[in-house]
Order: structure tokens, then sequence, then C-alpha cells
């Protein structure tokens, strides 16, 4: 029996797959767990349109991926925290910090391009730059 897998199934195959099992096999397991469906004509013709739709959504994802990395090209941010006499930072930089620092870049180089740099408040202890740079 020739069934068209729907979901990866361990040491048989990978999705869209058309693989040969054991009609038991097929009948009582792949199929009513809707693991996989016939293999009719109808059905390959199916699933060869749903490769080739995922394929055009690939490469238009891709597309923009790499629209969206040019706008990061050559961007840089500044961030300054607290750090130790051998440069160790006590706090860190987050993913939240950073995305708030973008935000206002894309903000103010829409406003007039200025520059991009945290500042947070001075302490006692030293501060020292650590930058981020995205490509």
């Amino acid at each position: 029996m020739e069934v068209i897998l729907k979901e990866d199934v361990p040491k048989l195959g990978n999705r869209g797959e058309v693989v040969k099992v054991a009609e038991g096999y097929g009948r009582n397991f792949l199929l009513p767990k809707k693991l996989a469906i016939e293999a009719t004509a109808a059905n390959k013709t199916v699933i060869e349109q749903m490769k080739a739709a995922s394929v055009r959504r690939s490469a238009k994802e891709k597309t923009e991926a790499e629209a969206l990395a040019k706008q990061f090209d050559g961007l840089e941010v500044k961030f300054l925290r607290k750090s130790g006499e051998a440069d160790q930072l006590f706090g860190s930089v987050t993913a939240g910090d950073i995305a708030d620092a973008l935000r206002r870049r894309v903000s103010t180089s829409i406003a007039g391009r200025s520059s991009c740099t945290n500042r947070s408040r001075p302490s006692a202890s030293s501060l020292s730059p650590s930058s981020c740079t995205g490509t």
C-alpha cells in the first residue's frame, strides 16, 4: 500500500513523502491516527500543489528577511552599563533593551538622524560602554 505522510514518522519518512507500507500498518495505524493519507492520483496532485506553495512562501519570506537585514546593515547601538575593574559587566543587555534602543533609533532617524546611544544614569562605580552591532 502506498501512502502520503502528513507528519514525520520515525523510521518511515518525512512529511509529504510517498512511502510504501504494509496493508495492515497503513489501515490500522497510519490512516486512523491521521499520520498519512492514501496515495491516490488526486491526493498526489494536492500534495504537489502544497509543496509548490511552500516553496513560494519560503522564497517570499527569504526576500523579506534579506530586506530587513539590509536595514540593520552598519547599525550600531551602544549601551552604558556598570562594570568592574576587569571590564566585567554587573548587569546585562537584554533583548528588551535592544528592542527599545532600536525603536528609539527608528523614531529619531525619521525625525533627524540623531545618535542611538542609550545613556543610563552614572553611579559611583565606573561606567563602560558596551555596544551591540546588528548586521
